[in-house]
């Protein structure tokens, strides 16, 4: 197949629409079920790539969950404590802690979940039975990876009434080294962005802690890769193998990490006690409780919490999380990852970082005001890397 009509393009008014090979060859996909539209395959395409190069990167299993062309967060294949098993919705998931892919997925669908909703999944390896139990009972468009177990698929094609989008992708695939698209008419033609992020990008430390413990290093890397896919300007936060945090499309650099960080601050939150053992309603939907869980922790908690609609949502009236519980929580958050697309201006950016918990920093640098950053850095005992490489995404 070098050729694939698609319903529409970006709108319904955007038509004809296709996906093809210019050269004539083969696509490098086979749809498996479904009809995947042209957001779908930009989603497809650029998730596919960020897993793909995060797995070599750190030699384990990856997974992405995107929405309108950014990650809402990435992941490897790490095991899930309890708590953020049940924060994700996948404590009742058998044989989690025994398939690495879905690990990764389930804490890549669990870290912004409002967002998540509807998402495009990538995976790095085949997609197994129990990565498809948990995709199977979220609402999502679709789904690229390279292989499917006999399981896996069956269990795909039973949801969205069988025409959940399912492609399988050639992972020996390796596109063209120059790109191109079109703008109004008006061709763009650019070298791919081929650069190489792995633990040696982070060798240059500028800051007086020199300190970079491997999982920290794997952090940087994860939230490194993110960025590589993500809308810019963009800023993400990471720990424990996940993004946990991505601020994308902003003009400010500034709005992307005050973005980021509300982001991480919010996934920290939901795996409070308090919030764990919040008792729903009967009948509350799974969405739902994503829904009333960040109205529970916002400043506009008596949306779900006053005396006429807390019945609604609940079958216990909880207490309020006060602003200053929620504080006092999140002040002892430490050892948070940071990734920049670009260099920090100010260092505003490194004192609203560091109130969610940042120690670890890598940035490309460059700005005339590096000395204002890294002091900043160095006034919390951070470890900052200069990267010396951009990367923005278009």
């Amino acid at each position: 197949m070098n050729e694939f009509s698609l319903k529409y393009g970006c709108n319904p008014n955007q038509k004809p629409a296709r996906i093809f090979m210019s050269d004539g060859g083969e696509l490098p996909v086979e749809i498996l079920n479904g009809r995947p539209g042209y957001i779908n395959f930009l989603d497809a395409f650029n998730s596919w790539q960020l897993v793909k190069e995060l797995s070599n990167s750190t030699g384990m299993a990856a997974a992405t969950s995107f929405k309108h062309v950014s990650p809402t967060s990435a992941a490897v294949g790490k095991k899930l404590d309890d708590a953020l098993k049940k924060s994700c919705f996948a404590d009742d998931i058998e044989g989690l802690d025994d398939s690495p892919i879905a690990c990764a997925y389930a804490r890549a669908r669990g870290t912004d979940r409002m967002s998540s909703f509807g998402d495009w999944i990538a995976l790095s390896e085949e997609c197994d039975e129990v990565t498809a139990r948990i995709i199977a009972r979220e609402v999502s468009d679709g789904i690229i990876a390279p292989a499917y177990s006999k399981e896996a698929l069956e269990i795909l094609k039973g949801k969205r009434k069988g025409a959940y989008n399912i492609v399988k992708i050639d992972p020996n695939y390796v596109p063209e080294p120059i790109e191109r698209k079109q703008v109004f008419g008006v061709t763009f033609e650019q070298g791919r962005n081929n650069f190489k992020i792995d633990r040696a990008l982070l060798d240059n430390i500028v800051t007086d802690n020199k300190s970079l413990p491997a999982d920290k290093a794997t952090d940087l890397i994860v939230a490194l890769i993110t960025l590589k896919y993500t809308q810019s300007n963009s800023v993400c936060f990471a720990t424990d193998g996940q993004a946990i945090g991505v601020g994308a499309g902003q003009q400010s650099r500034i709005h992307c990490t005050r973005l980021a960080a509300s982001k991480a601050d919010l996934w920290h939150l939901r795996q409070n006690e308090r919030v764990l053992e919040l008792k729903f309603a009967e009948g509350v939907g799974r969405p739902e409780k994503n829904n009333i869980i960040d109205l529970y922790l916002s400043d506009d908690c008596e949306e779900v919490l006053g005396e006429g609609v807390w019945r609604q949502y609940f079958a216990v009236r909880p207490k309020p999380f006060t602003r200053e519980e929620k504080a006092e929580y999140l002040s002892k958050i430490k050892g948070v990852s940071l990734g920049s697309d670009a260099f920090f201006p100010f260092s505003d950016n490194i004192e609203r970082a560091f109130k969610s918990g940042v120690s670890y920093v890598a940035q490309p640098g460059g700005s005339v005001r590096d000395d204002l950053v890294i002091e900043a850095a160095n006034s919390h005992g951070m470890v900052m890397c200069f990267t010396g490489m951009r990367l923005f995404h278009h």
